[in-house]
């Protein structure tokens, strides 16, 4: 579905690409582009299938936006990459279900409720499909370890980071490396030592140094006293592992299913818990990550192991998912939605209507894509 306008694409994209290589020159992120591409390949891939199911001709498939660049002609399809490296979109011919006006020479408005809402829903649950795959082969390959033993000279890396607890307040954040905490270095020193450090310096400012996004910060932490020991309230561990693993049993799949299926319902809470903090403005600039810190992310995750690639894979891929259902018009859960109010109130909406209800959700968007790069853009600042 081609969800932004020619001109919101062209200036995200140009953002994006100067960023890039203005802040960030030389830095491998190719893998994670291609990541990204693929995801969004996978979400056109389920509108164009689910098109084809219906019977309606495909008259573009394109993998980004604007101007074509490459491409085949694949029956009567025309399976692009065109020169914008964001999003895509599926053109079914004869018709865009963004112009309520355009001619719909092939039937689209004419299929059941069923079938249209097949067709919007069809990208979402691509991506769902692709995130419980991906989460599936992550927990059957967690299934198959028997040991894991943190490799010698491994960076510290905050695993979790407790609320209203002094490393909350110091500014620490979960997937900080850490470099040094008080006297003890990090990676020579070990995490028990510096435990112990500030169990043995209650009420005693502590500094600390942590590398955050490419960035070598220096904050300070005041351990609270509990039961006369001191306490920051955090928890870290090595990065890397030196794993052994047994061979595939095919009881692991079923751990992976199960593995997926919670993850998936756990993050689900959490992209939502967020979207409500960023609509109501309390989100953090730290907690947003828009396309620069996606690629950024990926090409540390790329770095540590297939197996964190692959579950950030399915994270993304499921956000995806789950922004593309929100209810808000030009999204493929905003057509969904109308779709349905037509057919509660048993008659369509007026074409006049329906193109303030898409001008207002393209506003929405602008703007919630404003904010994102904006927030994205103070990190780099840091």
């Amino acid at each position: 579905m081609n969800r932004f306008r020619p001109s919101l694409s062209f200036a995200f994209a140009c953002v994006t690409l100067s960023v890039l290589a203005i802040k960030w020159p030389g830095v491998g992120f190719w893998g994670p582009i291609l990541m990204l591409g693929g995801l969004i390949f996978l979400h056109e891939g389920g509108h164009f299938l689910t098109a084809k199911y219906m019977g309606m001709p495909v008259e573009v498939f394109s993998l980004g936006a604007g101007p074509r660049v490459l491409g085949f002609q694949w029956r009567e399809t025309d399976v692009r990459l065109s020169l914008l490296p964001l999003g895509g979109y599926v053109k079914l011919a004869g018709f865009n279900p963004e112009d309520p006006g355009a001619e719909d020479p092939y039937g689209f408005l004419k299929q059941p409720y069923s079938k249209r809402m097949l067709f919007y829903s069809g990208g979402i649950l691509a991506n769902l499909l692709t995130t419980l795959v991906l989460f599936t082969f992550v927990g059957a390959d967690q299934a198959r370890v028997v040991k894991a033993v943190p490799r010698p000279g491994s960076a510290l890396m905050v695993d979790h980071v407790i609320k209203g607890q002094p490393a909350e307040a110091a500014g620490l954040q979960a997937g900080d490396e850490l470099r040094r905490l008080g006297p003890i270095d990090f990676p020579t020193g070990r995490w028990e030592d510096a435990v112990a450090h500030i169990q043995a310096h209650p009420g005693q400012p502590l500094s600390l140094e942590v590398l955050r996004d490419g960035k070598v910060l220096n904050l300070s932490v005041t351990p609270s006293t509990e039961g006369g020991t001191g306490r920051i309230g955090l928890s870290a561990g090595p990065i890397l592992y030196d794993v052994q693993r047994r061979a595939f049993r095919p009881g692991d799949f079923l751990d992976g299913g199960r593995f997926a299926l919670t993850t998936s319902w756990r993050m689900s809470g959490q992209v939502f818990g967020f979207l409500k903090k960023l609509v109501t403005l309390q989100a953090k600039s730290a907690e947003v990550a828009g396309p620069i810190g996606i690629i950024r992310a990926g090409s540390q995750a790329a770095k540590t192991g297939w197996e964190v690639f692959l579950f950030m894979c399915g994270a993304i891929s499921l956000q995806l998912a789950l922004i593309n259902a929100l209810p808000i018009p030009a999204l493929d859960g905003g057509h969904m939605a109308l779709l349905t109010f037509e057919k509660l109130r048993r008659k369509d909406l007026t074409v006049e209507l329906k193109e303030k209800i898409l001008t207002g959700g393209f506003l929405l968007l602008a703007s919630l894509m404003a904010l994102v790069i904006f927030m994205d853009l103070l990190k780099l600042r840091k």
